[in-house]
């Protein structure tokens, strides 16, 4: 992990900061490969399908404690801005396009880019679709920011997380899930699904995992707030489901105070 995200380089005899890409070129790339088959359930990305419901409902729980909006209306984002970061070809930024948001997903790979604007045009879904990094982006004052399933593919995590803070507006909403760096997720993420085929090879590196009090941490130094962290469990039988266990994956709930 960089502690620094930003360096100096003089320009016109002056030092001016030099931004650090948190974008990791190689893991783009093999995000960018897999682009064709994003909304294909029984693809290389059936695993994510499965798995997108659990987080879509944690996403929706979250929604209408932290909005205060009627569990049962259809659309609980209207009027406000979401940004999904890692987007990929926009499993989660559907959904919340539907949800009466206003949009904008970044991704790194430009192949995904393409994949989640070819989907959503069809559909009549207005999404702002970026090929950008968050240390890049400039924008900020969005109510809900999500990033699921990124953290541990990035380069610089300290200046990625510190771009997700400056994305945030205050007294808004983040969601956040990542692999718990355990023996179990190793197992079961690293060596058998990825052995088997029900993860495309390479897509995971267990020492690149955060755990939650690690995460959590580094959520602190940029001035935001963990108040829920959710296990993701798995089981042949049953699938993906939420659970008090943290061994293998989990959900955050963040606050910018």
């Amino acid at each position: 992990m960089t502690n620094a995200s930003i360096s100096n380089r003089e320009v016109s005899g002056a030092s001016v900061p030099e931004i650090k890409s948190t974008i990791n070129p190689e893991e783009a790339a093999h995000f960018g490969a897999l682009a064709a088959e994003w909304w294909d359930p029984e693809g290389s990305s059936a695993m994510l399908h499965r798995l997108n419901p659990v987080r879509l409902g944690y996403i929706r729980d979250a929604i209408n404690l932290h909005f205060g909006v009627d569990p049962a209306g259809l659309r609980p984002l209207t009027g406000k801005r979401a940004l999904d970061v890692g987007c990929g070809a926009g499993l989660v930024c559907e959904p919340l396009a539907r949800m009466g948001a206003e949009v904008t997903g970044l991704d790194a790979a430009p192949e995904n880019i393409a994949a989640a604007r070819a989907h959503a045009e069809p559909q009549g879904l207005d999404i702002v679709y970026q090929n950008n990094g968050i240390e890049t982006f400039g924008e900020s004052g969005f109510d809900l920011v999500t990033s699921l399933e990124v953290i541990e593919h990035v380069e610089d995590p300290d200046g990625f997380v510190a771009g997700l803070a400056n994305a945030l507006a205050d007294g808004g909403l983040m969601i956040l899930s990542t692999p718990n760096r355990t023996a179990m997720s190793k197992l079961l993420m690293v060596d058998l699904a990825e052995r088997t085929g029900h993860i495309p090879k390479g897509t995971h590196h267990h020492d690149q995992f955060f755990t939650p009090d690690e995460l959590e941490k580094l959520l602190g130094q940029a001035g935001l707030r963990v108040t829920d962290v959710t296990g993701i469990s798995y089981s042949p039988s049953h699938g993906f489901g939420l659970s008090d266990n943290l061994a293998l994956n989990y959900l955050m709930t963040v606050v910018k105070d």
